[in-house]
């Protein structure tokens, strides 16, 4: 989606309350933001849009890139991997093995044998199915590198990769967790945002 370099566009100041709803709908969805959605998100700084290709909306505070939003779809909020890199423990996530680092890097269509593989990790069998109620706060990455729930499909997935500390791509699973490890086989991530892609490139000074 991203693969091409990317020509900044004029920049939008977002009201006062079209900022409370994409912050409410930013910790509804990541809900292990709440820690640090003062740092995120300061309530007395001024969030920007801006228009990006494929009908793709930016939202920005200064300079930083906070996370984009698809405009025909309803409301999912990526986040930037440059605040994901900012806070690795708030986003779910999936670990790609070796192998598929270079094809992930180049914007190909992330696909289940990348993450069934021995360097890969899927959520551990036996975890709930479903985010519950009360207990959004209680998730988190176990020592193996495994999320702790199964994620579901249209959930937005940060990609991890064996042997690298930081994230190298995020999207929006086409497969639930659950899935992709009964089958194997199938796209999970397609159209990612990549580390190096036009918008991780993007300048906006």
């Amino acid at each position: 989606m991203f693969k091409k370099e990317i020509s900044p566009s004029p920049k939008q100041k977002l009201k006062s309350s079209a900022q409370r709803g994409l912050r409410q709908s930013l910790l509804t969805t990541y809900p292990l933001l709440n820690p640090y959605i003062e740092e995120v998100m300061p309530k007395k700084a001024s969030l920007s849009s801006m228009k990006l290709p494929d009908r793709n909306t930016l939202y920005i505070i200064d300079s930083t890139p906070l996370f984009y939003q698809q405009d025909d779809v309803a409301g999912t909020l990526i986040p930037h991997l440059k605040l994901v890199h900012r806070f690795p423990q708030a986003f779910p996530t999936i670990r790609i093995d070796r192998g598929a680092i270079r094809f992930v890097l180049s914007g190909a269509t992330l696909m289940a044998p990348g993450l069934t593989s021995k360097g890969g990790r899927l959520p551990a069998d036996g975890v709930p199915q479903a985010l519950e109620e009360g207990k959004e706060m209680d998730q988190k990455v176990d020592n193996e590198g495994r999320w702790s729930r199964e994620l579901v499909k249209g959930e937005p997935v940060v990609i991890m990769a064996e042997g690298k500390s930081e994230a190298c791509a995020v999207g929006t699973l086409v497969a639930g967790t659950a899935e992709v490890k009964s089958t194997g086989k199938g796209p999970v991530v397609e159209d990612a945002h990549f580390l190096g892609d036009g918008l991780w490139n993007l300048n906006l000074d």
